[in-house]
């Protein structure tokens, strides 16, 4: 029976969150505002934009400097982020993704970016063709760390929840992953350190890449 391996993007995939900082601060300068702080914009990486802008500006989601911020950092994405994706790669996945579908796994995207900028930056990093299915924030109605997003994956590739596994580096990706009833591995080099994810519940809490491909393995092959 078919397995899948759910990946998020950005700090579990692709070392973007330093660029997402950036990226956030073009956005509020092409906007007329003081950016916050590099840590106050880091803590927001793992959700939605929408709710990030609203968070950072201190207003409410439907403000038009809501969609106004949107605009602005997708422009900033494209040239911050998209140019240096494949440098920007975590060591060990480009040689990771192939090898896993080899041994026969269901490869898949859940992000909170929107499906486009997912799609592009998938694409940019040489990374697009290894996913059989990518769903972004503005596809579901509840994004992490709802279970919607997880649930729709395996709805579309006709996994159960017993065969499918969760990999993230932020607590919202392990909460996603516990109310869909998935197995989760949570990656403590991206934006949440290993504290803050141990509280949330994870099966396995992994340091580097190589160790999420051990316990995709151990969790999903068969002996």
């Amino acid at each position: 029976m078919k397995c899948v391996a759910i990946f998020d993007l950005d700090g579990t995939l692709i070392d973007t969150p330093r660029a997402i900082v950036a990226t956030f601060s073009t956005a509020f300068a092409a906007m007329g505002f003081g950016p916050p702080s590099a840590s106050t914009i880091r803590a927001t990486i793992g959700l939605p934009l929408e709710q990030a802008f609203s968070e950072l500006m201190r207003v409410p989601l439907d403000d038009m400097r809501v969609t106004h911020g949107i605009t602005q950092y997708q422009i900033a994405f494209r040239d911050i982020v998209l140019p240096h994706a494949e440098a920007l790669l975590i060591p060990g996945v480009a040689e990771g993704l192939p090898a896993l579908r080899d041994q026969g796994l269901t490869l898949a995207v859940a992000t909170s970016k929107f499906h486009a900028s997912a799609d592009a930056l998938l694409k940019a990093a040489g990374l697009r063709s290894h996913f059989d299915v990518v769903v972004g924030a503005d596809q579901v109605a509840r994004p992490k760390p709802d279970p919607e997003m997880g649930q729709r994956i395996m709805r579309t590739l006709g996994v159960p929840a017993e065969r499918a596994v969760m990999v993230g580096d932020t607590t919202h990706d392990v909460w996603m992953a516990r109310a869909a009833g998935m197995r989760s591995v949570a990656v403590t080099y991206g934006v949440h350190g290993v504290q803050e994810l141990s509280s949330s519940g994870p099966t396995w809490v992994v340091d580097t890449f190589e160790d999420v491909l051990k316990c995709l393995r151990t969790g999903l092959l068969p002996n």
